[in-house]
């Protein structure tokens, strides 16, 4: 659920119930409130903390429950007592069915059951209260369909995201009988279907949310009956057709998302009538055309996210209009045209994926203005001139990502008075680049993710990129370095302390293969602690120090000419996941120790000069023969030949980085 409006409502009527109990606590509650918090309370499988039979007739005391601060009148009732207006019982990891005594509850106001783990179907009597004003349901384990049934007159929040529920969505249900609703979330659900008509009918609604189910077909024309509406989330469902003019109607959005879809056509032009939208997401469909005239003048607008769809012709974005945009990200379409030029004016911009489209120009000296730049992604854009294109950046100085995969063919630059000190993403990998891995990116000390895999680069890995401390992925692989590993690389401090870095700041997307002639957009956080130094000439040892990076999980040698013997500190690095050390010249034996890494699912030793017994134990009980192949001295219990194939048909469910190697 994404903030907004529709928190701030649910905190305002949360401290509205809670002030009224401030000088409540003390009340008796009753007494058919209290039979009926029993009757749920016996309804678990074990009891809730703070609850009490005890002091029955002061449950308004008890954990997680409100009453009114003053007596509510209830019909052909004298009682005095205080009404239960409020029950919180959220992250309390509950467990059982729902009693159905709940339905005593005529005058709740608010109920919130989320993040428990409630399992069964919803009880249709839960929707009897009808005083309810806010129900959240959302994070437990419910199931089965919507009640059809349900009678919420009362009811200004409703929150049943991230169920079990399925079926379709019966709009009928809950838009003719709940008049006042005003935030509906039925995100992450299996509900399917087409997309219901009836929504025209929650006419106050400001805030609605289906994302993340199986909806199909069109929208329907009533959905843009509704005038109030601010936030509308669609995005990773089947949904289908253009979209429509009628999305002109909706004045008073402000984010819009229907990303992840299959919408088809061109994006209508009627942005103008839609002032206040901040965000429009539409990533992920398969629009066609240009970008209309209204949303390249749309003055509101802070993000927009057209990628992957195939949109065309000439970026003519309105920078001069569209005063408050600060993310942009129309990567993978077809636009073309002098589209660095026109976002050197966009000076709030803090984000920018240009990748795969035509670009074919270098970085200008005007980009030197987007003084709050901070994600740049330039992947396969036929860029050219890196030399000047990194002398210009270097003065965007909150850069932190820079992505720029698949350009140049040039000679990496070695100048020394080249500073991107605020980098902490570097990608410029695929583009065979030649000469020497440059010193100045020593002075880059906030570096956190370095890749310059897939060029011609030769000569030994700088002894200074040790002193990067924050540094957690190191991707160097296939080039043409020689001599040794650097030993400074062992007392990486990201790899060792498990608080000193946790990932870039950002989660930006960029390109990378998957070995299947792929493309897969990957989010920065999501990498593993890495040192991927495969298929380049480097020799010598493997250093014993290697054991210190505990924090490591993809250590990758292979395809070097390493020699000497496998060191068994190397069991010393307990969250290793991955370990390839083949096609080497290593010798003696496989260390015993090894067997004790306990996250360890994928070994390669193949192809080297190793001896002796395969150790047995632990994870090496699963590795088939092909981890120790091409070793003739190597010899012991291995798994056959068959199960191998077996599990190379079902590469696609290993590890995203586990394919891409």
């Amino acid at each position: 659920m994404g903030n907004g409006d529709f928190w701030v409502l649910f905190v305002f009527l949360w401290l509205c119930f809670r002030a009224q109990a401030l000088n409540s606590q003390n009340q008796t509650c009753n007494y058919k409130d209290l039979r009926a918090l029993e009757g749920f309370m016996k309804g678990l499988d074990s009891g809730i903390a703070g609850w009490s039979s005890n002091v029955p007739s002061y449950c308004c005391n008890w954990v997680g429950v409100t009453c009114s601060s003053s007596t509510m009148e209830v019909e052909n009732s004298t009682d005095s007592s205080r009404r239960v207006v409020g029950l919180e019982l959220g992250f309390r990891r509950l467990k059982g069915n729902l009693s159905e005594s709940l339905a005593g509850l005529d005058q709740m106001r608010f109920l919130n059951l989320s993040n428990n783990l409630f399992k069964g179907t919803i009880p249709s009597n839960l929707f009897n209260l009808q005083n309810l004003e806010v129900l959240n349901l959302s994070n437990n384990g419910f199931s089965g369909l919507l009640p059809l049934e349900i009678n919420l007159p009362s009811l200004q929040y409703f929150d049943i995201s991230e169920n079990l529920l399925e079926g379709a969505i019966n709009t009928g249900g809950i838009c003719k009988k709940w008049n006042q609703i005003r935030i509906l979330n039925l995100s992450r659900n299996h509900f399917f279907g087409n997309v219901p008509l009836g929504f025209g009918n929650c006419t106050s609604l400001q805030y609605l949310s289906f994302n993340s189910n199986y909806l199909s077909g069109s929208l329907p024309t009533d959905l843009f009956l509704l005038a109030k509406l601010r936030k509308l989330y669609l995005q990773d469902n089947w949904i289908s057709g253009s979209l429509s003019d009628g999305i002109s109607n909706l004045t008073n959005l402000v984010e819009l998302d229907i990303s992840s879809n299959n919408f088809s056509g061109s994006i209508p032009n009627v942005f103008d009538r839609l002032e206040e939208l901040e965000r429009f997401s539409a990533h992920s469909n398969r629009l066609l055309g240009g970008l209309p005239i209204s949303l390249c003048n749309t003055p509101a607008l802070k993000l927009l996210n057209l990628r992957n769809n195939s949109l065309s012709g000439s970026f003519n974005l309105n920078c001069s209009a569209m005063t408050s945009l600060t993310s942009l990200d129309i990567g993978s379409n077809h636009f073309h045209g002098p589209i660095l030029d026109i976002l050197s004016s966009c000076k709030k911009l803090r984000s920018i994926n240009l990748a795969r489209n035509y670009i074919n120009s270098q970085i200008p000296e005007s980009f030197m203005n987007l003084k709050a730049l901070s994600s740049l992604s330039l992947s396969n854009t036929s860029l050219h001139n890196i030399s000047a294109s990194l002398g210009v950046l270097q003065k965007c100085h909150n850069l932190t990502t820079l992505v720029l995969t698949f350009n140049f063919h040039k000679e990496l630059p070695s100048n020394m008075s080249l500073d991107l000190h605020s980098l902490k993403t570097l990608v410029i990998a695929y583009c065979s680049l030649t000469g020497s891995i440059p010193t100045w990116l020593s002075k880059s000390t906030n570096l956190q993710l370095l890749d310059l895999s897939w060029n011609n680069l030769v000569g030994m890995i700088p002894h200074s990129l040790g002193e990067l401390k924050y540094l957690f992925y190191l991707d160097f692989s296939n080039n043409s370095l020689s001599g040794e590993i650097p030993k400074s690389l062992t007392t990486i401090e990201g790899l060792i302390n498990e608080d000193i870095s946790s990932g870039p700041s950002l989660d930006f997307p960029f390109l990378k293969t998957d070995g299947r002639n792929r493309w897969l957009y990957k989010q920065t956080g999501s990498f593993p602690r890495s040192l991927i130094l495969m298929n380049n000439m480097l020799t010598g040892p493997i250093w014993p120090e290697f054991g210190k990076l505990k924090r490591l999980q993809v250590l990758n040698l292979s395809f070097n000419s390493l020699s000497r013997h496998i060191p068994s500190e190397l069991s010393n690095i307990t969250n290793l996941e991955l370990l390839d050390l083949s096609h080497n010249n290593l010798s003696g034996t496989i260390p015993d120790s090894l067997v004790n890494l306990n996250f360890l699912s994928q070994v390669s030793v193949a192809y080297n000069q190793l001896s002796g017994i395969i150790p047995t134990g632990g994870q090496f009980l699963t590795f088939t023969s092909s981890s120790f192949e091409g070793n003739k001295n190597l010899f012991g219990p291995l798994i056959n030949s068959r199960d191998q194939h077996y599990l190379e048909r079902w590469w696609w469910i290993q590890p995203w980085w586990r394919r891409w190697w």
